[in-house]
């Protein structure tokens, strides 16, 4: 590691905006719980990132400490991925992923090749992604990939042997929206970092949503198995009898969690502490709106320190009412996504003794 590096107090790239009680927890306290451990995270180096329980709980909480700690630095002076050059290959459309993955990669002082939008590859004309992964071993060091397809990511691994990031495949997963959706949480409370001890309260987690055909959804709620000592129990407000599907059903009921299905918002959400929401499925070839019927706002019966996580875009579900009120983690958790992306970038790239010193 380089030489030592004391965090400034306050992130140089975040603000709060005036008038704003949005929830905005600082990283300084989640960092000062304990020091990242670098051993554990060197164990992604060369790893593909494709799923969010591909993570143990240590890994997630030690990426969150290290977000933390970059969240806090001007990190761009140490040049950590000087050398690297990583693809954004963009196959579905996206804004706060394709963009936060640039910046990153930006601030670590890395080389960017961006494809923001399929229809400008080879893959227009028929090219295979097999043949397109076999190109990009010879242009980059990583691959961050997004795509209409659940099974694209298995298809562009056949060839390509450079790490790839799934940035969302279908209706399949989006391993580091999940990651920065548990970043939020642990910034908001650091105790969930640490193994659950007697005398912790454990969180009622409630999700509106459809996890089976939702990307997000699933892989928020799959990441947060790894957190089940800390959770009571997770409640789904869903219309549909069964939103799971088979494969995260079986994943539930293999983790030792309480949870429930219902369709009643009004008497669910004032038990809950957490509140994870969407309601854009991506279903077939196209988006979908889903569990339109639920929808937040100012006036929706909200313990008083519940929060609400969102991986945008909104549609009607999520009123601007809440955007200047305490129960918005939201904005936070998009903000913050740029600098967990950092630390797995460093982590996968093999770049974590390029950190100065943690003091």
């Amino acid at each position: 590691m380089s030489d030592a590096f004391t965090p400034n107090p306050v992130t140089p790239y975040l603000k709060p905006p005036r008038g704003s009680e949005a929830t905005r927890p600082e990283p300084r306290s989640l960092f000062e719980s304990s020091p990242p451990d670098l051993k554990v995270l060197a164990e992604l180096s060369g790893q593909n990132v494709l799923y969010s329980r591909q993570f143990s709980f240590q890994q997630v909480a030690e990426l969150c400490k290290l977000a933390a700690f970059l969240e806090q630095v001007e990190i761009w002076p140490y040049h950590p991925l000087d050398g690297k050059i990583v693809t954004t290959a963009f196959f579905e459309a996206s804004t706060r992923t394709r963009t936060s993955f640039e910046s990153a990669v930006h601030r670590l002082a890395g080389k960017i090749i961006s494809i923001p939008d399929g229809s400008i590859t080879g893959a227009k004309k028929g090219e295979s992604l097999q043949d397109i992964g076999e190109m990009f071993n010879a242009y980059c060091d990583c691959v961050v990939m997004r795509h209409t397809e659940t099974d694209a990511p298995k298809r562009i691994l056949q060839n390509l042997r450079v790490p790839l990031i799934n940035a969302g495949n279908g209706s399949g997963e989006h391993p580091t929206q999940a990651l920065a959706d548990w970043y939020a949480l642990l910034k908001w409370k650091p105790r969930l970092a640490a193994p659950f001890e007697t005398g912790d309260r454990r969180l009622q987690m409630g999700i509106l949503g459809t996890p089976g055909s939702m990307r997000a959804v699933k892989s928020f709620l799959l990441m947060s198995l790894l957190f089940a000592d800390h959770i009571e129990k997770v409640t789904v407000i869903s219309e549909m009898a069964d939103p799971f599907g088979k494969d995260v059903t079986e994943s539930l009921n293999r983790a030792d969690i309480e949870y429930e299905v219902t369709n009643d918002i009004r008497e669910s959400l004032p038990k809950l502490d957490v509140i994870y929401m969407n309601s854009i499925a991506f279903l077939g070839d196209s988006y979908k709106a889903l569990d339109a019927r639920y929808k937040l706002d100012a006036e929706s019966p909200l313990k008083k320190d519940a929060v609400i996580l969102h991986p945008l875009a909104r549609l009607d579900e999520l009123d601007t009412s809440l955007d200047k009120t305490p129960h918005n983690l939201y904005f936070s958790q998009a903000h913050g996504a740029v600098f967990v992306r950092q630390a797995l970038l460093l982590a996968v790239l093999g770049r974590l003794d390029r950190l100065p010193e943690f003091s």
